[in-house]
């Protein structure tokens, strides 16, 4: 029996992204006669160094080097990752342009006694790992202290929990997918707080020119999701934008357009630079580099050390 090999960090979340791949992609394995799918599980640096924040560690690649290396390799055939967690530039060699439909990407606030953000004492600890989330939440509440937290949602969580913490702010697209909903305490609307560039979306990466798995993918592709992420996508790539830029960016579809919603903030977070466009669906990638120019241009590089 041949295999198509499925790479996937080993987090209890990523395994569960990883096994809806499996099972999208089983539907479709007409051309793959006596094949089956297997999950690999790939520890990442991210995974391994969790007390720094991953600016201190390189960027966004710590979540996806060692797997596109494996992909490179030929030793996996898909790659499974958090659009979120990859780099704007992608590798060379292999090509990123299927989508999974997106989960929520709406952030959300976990706190103990299930206090909301306006409820939360003066000086009350916060917990992100994300330069972004702390400049947005202090547009709300800025005598708030933030602090580092690192680590899975499970963990997260425990932290809270033990005390370490008064508040957590997570994505909601992962404490959906782990049944967690229970925890939250309050939802931020995309208008309120706008969330990091393909936030939600499951990305499929494979190698150029295989394809037969190209082919495969396209079964799986979901088209207004591959829209909004090529949109968001496109501003990180013009704002070369890394883990320490704070840029929310968020896409949606109406009536054949794409209205594109985008903030940056200086590099010390005392500067917001905003902008919102629109153009037609297949002008998404344009849409998303004028966004980006226009950002980049009034901010006049603050984002940047």
């Amino acid at each position: 029996m041949k295999k198509i090999i499925i790479g996937s960090r080993g987090s209890k979340l990523a395994l569960i992204y990883a096994n809806k791949v499996k099972n999208e992609l089983s539907k479709f394995l007409i051309d793959f006669e006596d094949y089956q799918i297997e999950i690999k599980k790939i520890v990442t640096e991210g995974d391994e160094i969790q007390d720094r924040r991953l600016s201190d560690l390189g960027g966004k690649g710590l979540f996806s080097t060692k797997i596109e290396k494996e992909l490179i390799e030929k030793k996996i055939d898909i790659a499974v990752h958090a659009l979120k967690d990859m780099p704007a530039l992608e590798t060379k060699g292999l090509k990123t342009d299927c989508f999974l439909k997106r989960n929520d990407p709406r952030e959300i606030l976990i706190s103990l006694k299930n206090k909301k953000l306006q409820e939360l004492e003066k000086n009350a600890i916060v917990g992100t790992s994300s330069f972004r989330r702390e400049f947005q939440l202090k547009k709300f509440r800025d005598d708030l202290n933030f602090k580092l937290i690192r680590g899975n949602v499970d963990t997260r969580i425990n932290k809270l929990k033990n005390g370490q913490y008064d508040a957590i702010i997570l994505s909601s697209a992962g404490i959906n997918s782990l049944n967690l909903k229970d925890e939250i305490t309050q939802f931020f609307s995309t208008s309120e707080i706008i969330p990091s560039a393909g936030q939600g979306i499951i990305a499929l990466q494979c190698r150029e020119g295989d394809e037969k798995i190209i082919n495969l993918l396209k079964n799986i592709n979901h088209m207004p999701t591959y829209y909004c992420a090529i949109a968001e996508r496109e501003v990180l790539k013009v704002l070369e934008g890394d883990c320490e830029t704070a840029v929310g960016v968020f896409a949606e579809i109406e009536n054949q357009e794409i209205n594109l919603d985008a903030e940056l903030f200086s590099i010390d977070g005392s500067k917001i630079y905003n902008t919102k466009k629109s153009k037609p669906l297949e002008f998404a990638k344009d849409l998303g580099n004028e966004v980006g120019k226009i950002l980049k241009e009034r901010s006049n590089n603050s984002y940047k050390k």
